[in-house]
């Protein structure tokens, strides 16, 4: 085994692993299932051995230890440990600020500062965000809660590309029904004249009584 395949892959690594995994799956390499369950593997690898197994059989997959020597991007998690710390703080924030405006603008009114009742909001809700946040940063939620992004935002593209090729279809059909009836007999059990069938006795016989008479 190289030498670099024990080592601990970053953050970047496995950003840069994941991406590769998502051009796989739009140029068909990988159906749905498997990219899901490589996202998966991705997020929760710990060394560059077990990322370059998800890449391996991938064309021009470029294997996570020959880019270890490679300048790590400033933003690298961060960016996702950010991106989900936002999602967990937002509601709090949005919310604790709601109520203190309505406090705000209570003690205006009454033109004195009344009881700051907006604490009882604030506080409890803010200790469960600070456990959540602990334990979700020591536990590697920022991770998983990338790759279900990133999953949803597969899975409507391939909602979108589905709605795409059935309205693609439904405006083939309406010409497929117009070549059709052009190409049908003009009654029922006469054939067409473009058809070239053979001709009958019986109809042969009538065309000699017309010339007779």
């Amino acid at each position: 085994m190289d030498g670099q395949d024990g080592m601990r892959a970053a953050n970047s690594d496995r950003q840069a692993v994941a991406e590769r995994l998502r051009e796989a799956l739009d140029e068909g390499r990988l159906d749905l299932h498997e990219y899901d369950d490589r996202l998966q593997r991705a997020y929760a690898a710990r060394t560059y051995a077990e990322l370059d197994a998800l890449v391996g059989d991938l064309p021009g997959a470029v294997p996570a230890r020959q880019e270890a020597d490679a300048p790590v991007l400033p933003d690298g998690g961060r960016g996702v440990t950010a991106r989900w710390l936002v999602e967990v703080w937002e509601p709090w924030l949005k919310a604790v600020g709601i109520v203190i405006a309505i406090w705000a603008v209570t003690s205006f009114a009454a033109r004195d500062l009344v009881y700051f009742w907006p604490i009882w909001v604030a506080g409890p809700w803010g200790a469960v965000q600070v456990v959540r946040t602990v334990t979700g940063l020591s536990t590697g939620e920022p991770q998983r809660w990338a790759a279900q992004q990133e999953r949803r935002r597969q899975r409507k593209a391939e909602k979108k590309a589905r709605k795409r090729e059935r309205a693609a279809l439904a405006a083939e059909q309406p010409d497929a029904i117009t070549a059709t009836a052009a190409d049908a007999p003009s009654s029922p059990g006469q054939p067409s004249a473009s058809a070239g069938g053979p001709v009958t006795p019986a109809g042969a016989d009538r065309a000699e009584r017309d010339a007779a008479g």
